[in-house]
């Protein structure tokens, strides 16, 4: 059986509800949605008492159709009229909690990549939307975690702006953007909201943004991370199993210098570097179609090389990347040069295993 409406409400109309009837025959479903293996529903009840007796049904639900062939994530949301059932409330930001056993998996996930760099300013972020994005095109299923809680900007660079639900005030639902599971602090705050936050409350929401978010299933999760060496990159690497790190620069000698310290972290951390990324790479005039190299070129590749690492492509500097962040539809998602340099990147990946 495909997945489809009608399948859908065939397994909601096996589920009995208290009172008599099922969630279809009661008519409780409402706002039904399928996009790219994602369920979505409201169940729509009439009090605080009636939303807590249908828990149960809401639980029996999303197990059943998470066994449907070509569902990735069940996302079922109970409410009420004028607002009688407010949505719990739900805190980033706690302290993190004690984890016994070393680096764990996240659930539905079957592999992390973490994309770093040694400074900021290199096009990481965009790398990682773009990255995303190529893969989906290809067929995986895909999630973006925006680590960067100082300095999120995923949100916009995706065109997500709707605060993630969460009806029971643990479980995030995240939103989805270009065939991509995505979630980010950005979608948290207001618009020029700072985090003022030490050590602790940044562990403690990165745990809460991979552990409480509802990712579904994914092949991969692309992870980016914030420049340096800091909090964020070392509670990832202790606490999460991650299939490796991509590290991204540009060709100059200042960014080299600071991806190495990159390098020299996940080595002391023992996780895998997949491999490095040469980011505006390249410039072509779009006028006349001259060719530049305003930050240099082939420093990256010359530095795996050096180092014994796979270089896993080159990118080019292009107005087209920074209008297509900047209006929430990522380069990758179109057609031309760009995205099909990002498209050589996502098959390769793919081709080695590692997405």
């Amino acid at each position: 059986m495909s997945l489809s409406r009608e399948s859908v409400l065939q397994v909601l109309s096996a589920i009995d509800v208290p009172g008599g009837g099922d969630l279809v025959s009661r008519d409780l479903v409402r706002a039904l949605s399928l996009e790219d293996g994602v369920v979505r529903f409201v169940m729509e009840v009439a009090d605080a008492a009636a939303a807590q007796a249908l828990e149960p049904a809401r639980a029996h639900a999303e197990t059943a159709l998470r066994s449907l062939p070509g569902v990735s994530s069940v996302q079922i949301v109970l409410t009420a009229p004028a607002g009688k059932v407010p949505p719990p409330s739900l805190k980033i930001g706690q302290h993190p909690t004690p984890q016994q056993g070393g680096p764990q998996a996240v659930s539905g996930v079957d592999r992390i990549l973490a994309i770093a760099s040694g400074k900021g300013g290199v096009g990481k972020s965009t790398v990682s939307s773009n990255l995303a994005v190529a893969l989906a095109r290809q067929g995986r299923r895909v999630g973006l975690l925006d680590a960067d809680i100082h300095g999120p900007s995923q949100a916009r660079m995706m065109g997500v702006s709707k605060r993630p639900a969460s009806p029971d005030g643990q479980t995030i639902l995240p939103p989805q953007a270009h065939g991509v599971v995505m979630m980010s602090m950005g979608l948290m705050l207001k618009e020029d909201e700072s985090v003022i936050w030490r050590g602790p409350m940044i562990m403690g929401a990165l745990q809460q943004l991979l552990g409480q978010v509802d990712w579904g299933k994914l092949d991969v999760l692309i992870v980016d991370l914030p420049p340096g060496t800091g909090d964020i990159q070392l509670t990832l690497c202790q606490r999460t199993k991650l299939t490796g790190a991509i590290i991204v620069s540009t060709p100059q000698d200042v960014a080299l210098m600071d991806a190495r310290k990159a390098l020299d972290m996940f080595r002391k951390l023992n996780t895998p570097v997949l491999g490095l990324i040469e980011n505006m790479s390249t410039f072509v005039c779009p006028n006349c179609g001259h060719e530049e190299h305003i930050f240099g070129h082939g420093g990256v590749r010359a530095e795996a090389q050096k180092l014994g690492l796979p270089f896993l492509g080159e990118l080019p500097l292009s107005l087209d990347v920074r209008l297509a962040g900047d209006s929430g539809t990522p380069a990758a998602a179109g057609e031309g040069p760009t995205a099909e340099a990002y498209a050589r990147i996502a098959a390769g990946l793919i081709a080695g295993g590692m997405a």
